[in-house]
């Protein structure tokens, strides 16, 4: 107890009270109620500052108040000597010994354990504070994760999960091939990087990059099982199950991009589950969902773009726009988290992204369009850049995908996505002067006319939205994703490789072609591919099977190594250099589009699946008079 909280008490004193007065005795005996009622209460008073002392004050003070509380109990016994307090102080100068006995017993006890630990050898110790350490940990992870039950639910219709062997032998045979090529990728990362995120085939070792945070979360693992079971890769499959459930571990300390472990784990084992029907998978993306939910914790309910899953931490890229988060990033939530709300009930994850979508429409568009970068903090717009490749992309892809996603029922999904192409398509698409169809990029008024890699997809998106287009357009846009699809290949095709750059241009005479050396670079990405799918599936057009294989000809050629496949830093090169990275998309998305392409339509029909943008197929909720939870405040 400090100075000050006794001062009030030393000023409370009765004058008649004052130690020594020869009249205290007569006058006692004469004082009212109200004066015995005080007199009760200071005495209650000096009781509890003794015993508040010995159990409240500091272990290193304990001996200096000491003092000074005998010297209160002293005066005090000497003012009512009668009353018993004298007897009182001397519990507490029992109490005070007892206290130092035991003091001096602990520090006796700590002595002899400090002895002891000094007598073992270094070898000895050391495996006392590892088995600690791995006690600790085994508390931590009962303590952390810990499966909770979840509220049973109807499985959604899953059809057409496996086979969709082709009749013609020439295309089972392609299809036969990828598998192949599948299975050597994952062979290669099972022998040299298991458990680690990705794979450097050439080095034959573990990568990881800063999405995945400092942790082993082996992503490829989570990304590639559901692209096995879909090849019927059993075996494979089943060694991924068990990594899973055995080591897929979320108490790390570990900041992770929200976007990328949203679409590249909670997809892949929300798709694991429905394909497989195995609980763990369920259960794992649940766990990890709950540790995402603290990125939507800032001023506007825009969430973080990295969150530590063990502390909740959350912040954006240093490079984003004045510390914005990124459209693409937490506009690709929605697929995931609906399917949270319906598997668990919690009426959490629907909300988050629901907040999102109203926040958005509330905000002033310029030109119709959706700017990349908004400030979670102040909930504005950063830097004026619009695009349909990088930062972008995905935005557009999930608000066509809810309303699929929702048996065709979240209509305003739908009239969002119908708006924002119609403002695309007036400010952003344009044909060059060769008469390819292309995608540029809005950047503070002026239109770049460049096109990455990424936007690519678009091709694809154009044609699956096609089906339900406003004002019949349904032809228009089929037509348009047909043009992208073949501005996409002929950027594949000027290639030395056959293989495309991350990004083209298409002024100064050059057209699909990149201009700079840090855009001649393939990564092993799908997004061409995806929209060969696509256009496929809308058309059965021959040219993109055969579009498609000519990509894994020359993956198969110029990507694949012993130890796996890798980028290569320029597609024009003949003699090009590895990047040495196989990444986890590779698997989950590049061979499972080309394996579908090669694939009956029965496998995976488009009108019971909807694939999120790792190329994880979700089913279709087709959910008539059930209303999710949480969903009725969000529509009105």
């Amino acid at each position: 107890m400090t100075t000050p909280a006794l001062l009030p008490l030393s000023g409370r004193r009765i004058p008649t009270l004052s130690p020594g007065a020869s009249s205290f005795p007569h006058h006692r005996a004469t004082l009212r109620l109200s004066e015995k009622f005080i007199l009760l209460l200071i005495l209650s008073a000096f009781i509890t500052l003794c015993f508040g002392a010995f159990f409240f004050l500091p272990d290193n003070s304990k001996h200096k108040p000491v003092i000074f509380l005998l010297s209160i109990c002293f005066i005090s016994s000497s003012l009512t000597e009668s009353e018993g307090v004298s007897g009182i102080c001397q519990g507490c100068s029992t109490k005070e010994e007892s206290l130092r006995d035991k003091i001096r017993a602990d520090h006796e006890r700590a002595l002899q354990e400090a002895k002891e630990k000094l007598r073992k050898s270094r070898e000895e110790l050391k495996a006392e504070i590892q088995t600690e350490k791995n006690k600790v940990m085994e508390d931590l992870k009962k303590k952390d994760v810990g499966p909770k039950p979840l509220p049973p639910v109807p499985m959604p219709k899953v059809v057409g999960v496996s086979d969709g062997e082709p009749p013609e032998p020439d295309v089972k045979e392609k299809r036969d091939k990828i598998r192949e090529m599948m299975k050597h990728a994952w062979d290669s990362y099972r022998q040299y990087g298991w458990g680690h995120n990705e794979l450097k085939p050439i080095a034959k070792k573990g990568h990881s990059t800063n999405i995945f945070g400092s942790s082993q979360l082996g992503a490829t693992i989570v990304d590639a099982v559901d692209t096995l079971y879909i090849m019927g890769l059993h075996e494979e499959f089943k060694d991924g199950q068990e990594w899973i459930e055995q080591n897929l571990d979320f108490s790390v300390n570990a900041e992770v991009s929200v976007f990328e472990v949203n679409i590249r784990f909670i997809g892949g084992l929300l798709a694991a589950y429905y394909l497989s029907g195995q609980e763990v998978f369920k259960l794992k993306a649940v766990q990890l969902a709950e540790k995402l939910l603290p990125a939507f914790n800032t001023p506007t309910g825009i969430p973080w773009a990295m969150v530590n899953l063990k502390s909740g931490v959350g912040r954006n890229w240093g490079w984003a726009s004045a510390g914005s988060s990124i459209l693409a990033e937490f506009g690709t939530l929605h697929m995931e988290f609906v399917h949270l709300t319906y598997l668990t009930g919690n009426p959490a994850y629907y909300q988050k992204v629901m907040h999102i979508r109203k926040l958005l429409a509330k905000m002033d568009r310029p030109n119709g369009l959706y700017p990349n970068y908004l400030n979670p903090r102040t909930g504005r717009w950063g830097q004026h850049h619009t695009s349909v490749g990088g930062l972008g992309d995905s935005f557009y892809e999930y608000l066509l995908k809810a309303w699929l996603m929702s048996d065709k029922t979240d209509t305003e999904a739908r009239k969002t996505y119908d708006d924002a192409i119609e403002a695309i398509e007036r400010h952003l698409v344009r044909k060059s002067n060769g008469g390819l169809t292309f995608i540029g990029e809005w950047k503070n008024g002026h239109l770049e006319r460049k096109m990455g890699h990424l936007a690519c997809f678009a091709g694809g998106m154009f044609a699956l939205g096609a089906d339900g287009s406003p004002d019949d357009k349904a032809g228009h846009y089929l037509q348009l994703g047909a043009e992208i699809a073949h501005t996409c290949h002929e950027s594949y095709d000027r290639t030395v490789l056959k293989l495309g750059p991350e990004a083209f241009k298409f002024d100064s005479g050059l057209e699909a072609v990149a201009v700079r050396q840090n855009e001649k670079y393939y990564i092993l990405r799908p997004e061409v591919i995806e929209t060969y799918w696509y256009m496929w599936r809308f058309t059965h057009d021959p040219k993109y099977r055969q579009w498609g294989w000519e990509a894994v000809q020359a993956i198969d050629k110029y990507c694949r190594v012993s130890g796996g496949f890798s980028g290569v830093k320029d597609v024009y090169s003949s003699n090009p250099t590895y990047d040495d990275v196989q990444q986890s998309f590779f698997l989950a998305e590049t061979l499972k589009y080309l394996y579908l392409l090669f694939s009956s339509d029965d496998l995976l029909p488009l009108e019971n699946w909807v694939f999120n943008t790792e190329a994880h197929p979700l089913p279709v909720l087709h959910l008539g008079n059930i209303t999710l939870p949480g969903s009725e405040p969000a529509q009105r």
